[in-house]
């Protein structure tokens, strides 16, 4: 606790130092994820730190920047950065706060002056360039990050070579106090080391900003598939459960069949009718005989009875429709076609039978019996011919056709 109080009482060089430290640590080493959220939060105070004091416009250059404060302009892709190294279930957040980050520090540097002529041509076209301009911007790109890397190097080195040299003349003449500045630089080397690294840094950024909106894509693609199969798979699982239960049941009923008796079906409509509508029940199916009488019209339907005389005979006439009559009704007439229709069946499989022990008994033919078989086919078909000659058939070429 106390640690956190005095980290928040100081100033802003301090924590910019240690954030910076903490982001060389993440980038050069395994990631800690304690520390990189110590860093974000570090960032993210440097940034509102530098939000209230006002360090920088969109009026000035990089120029109007002082040397002291054009370092606080790489706080907004140190938290990108680290933000992109934060781990977590659902990374689409991430990498949106990232890309928000990295935008921040673009528009900066585009303001101040800082970004080359052609990554802003790039940003204008947009997604209209093609493969030959992505081609051409990624090797400039490249040369302009080899170039700050050798600089940066090159401005390690001689201040390396500068401090041996400090040293040695310390050790030989001795410096009074207050002139060790006067034998450093004047600040132009580490303006020029910090614009370098804002170079070296605008470099990375824009392949960090294009490699996240792909990996975006991905990760949205992936989200929209999982959504769809899991959609599909509550359907399946519903259509298991549906299918667990039928089979369920069957298993129920099959075990279940051997102490019951089976009902036997209802086939005529006139009883099935009488038993939905509670005039006759479901055990009297087998009693139940197809004895329906066709419709009687006229006197005929009043007599009830036989009959008996010619009288009788031509009254039942009296009234009755201009067409014929059926004979039967609808379920005689089923009965009557399932009857035609077994006897058909059992035909069949007779002559199927018939057909196959024929065959069996017969056996394959040798190759003498099929030789004369096919003899006796071609003499059959030479009588043939000889019967009916050619043209024979047509009446219409011949001159009394």
């Amino acid at each position: 606790m106390v640690e956190g109080k005095m980290e928040e009482e100081l100033p802003l060089p301090a924590l910019f130092e240690q954030a910076r430290q903490i982001h060389s640590n993440a980038s050069e080493s395994s990631v800690d994820q304690d520390n990189v959220k110590k860093g974000i939060e570090l960032l993210r105070r440097c940034d509102g730190m530098v939000s209230k004091l006002g360090l920088f416009s969109s009026n000035e250059t990089k120029d109007d920047v002082s040397t002291s404060n054009i370092k606080y302009l790489l706080v907004p892709f140190y938290l990108a950065e680290l933000t992109e190294k934060v781990s977590q279930d659902d990374r689409i957040p991430v990498i949106k706060a990232s890309q928000d980050h990295l935008k921040e520090f673009i528009s900066i540097c585009e303001a101040l002056e800082l970004v080359p002529e052609d990554e802003l041509e790039a940003i204008r076209q947009g997604a209209s360039d093609t493969f030959a301009t992505r081609r051409a911007k990624k090797i400039a790109r490249f040369k302009r990050q080899k170039a700050a890397e050798a600089k940066l190097q090159e401005i390690k080195e001689r201040k390396e070579r500068r401090g041996r040299s400090l040293r040695a003349a310390a050790l030989s003449t001795p410096v009074d106090v207050g002139d060790e500045d006067a034998l450093e630089d004047d600040g132009e080397e580490e303006r020029e080391a910090w614009l370098s690294t804002i170079s070296l840094a605008l470099c990375k950024a824009f392949d960090l900003l294009e490699m996240l909106k792909k990996e975006e894509e991905m990760l949205l693609a992936v989200k929209e598939r999982q959504s769809k199969d899991g959609e599909e798979e509550f359907a399946r699982e519903v259509l298991d459960e549906r299918t667990k239960k039928v089979e369920t049941w069957h298993r129920s009923a099959a075990a279940r069949a051997p102490l019951s008796k089976p009902v036997e079906p209802i086939t005529c409509a006139t009883f099935a009718q009488d038993v939905i509508e509670g005039r006759a029940s479901v055990s009297q199916a087998g009693d139940h005989k197809h004895h329906h009488q066709p419709l009687i019209f006229g006197p005929a339907s009043l007599i009830n009875r036989p009959i008996t005389s010619e009288r009788e005979r031509i009254a039942a006439q009296v009234f009755q429709p201009g067409y014929r009559l059926p004979t039967m009704s609808i379920e005689e007439a089923g009965l009557r076609e399932m009857e035609i229709m077994n006897k058909w069946q059992e035909r069949n499989a007779e002559l199927m039978k018939e057909a196959t022990s024929s065959w069996h008994r017969d056996g394959p033919r040798t190759a003498e019996e099929e030789e004369d078989f096919e003899e006796a086919k071609a003499r059959a078909w030479d009588d043939w011919k000889d019967d009916n000659p050619r043209g024979a058939g047509n009446k219409k070429l011949t001159p009394c056709g």
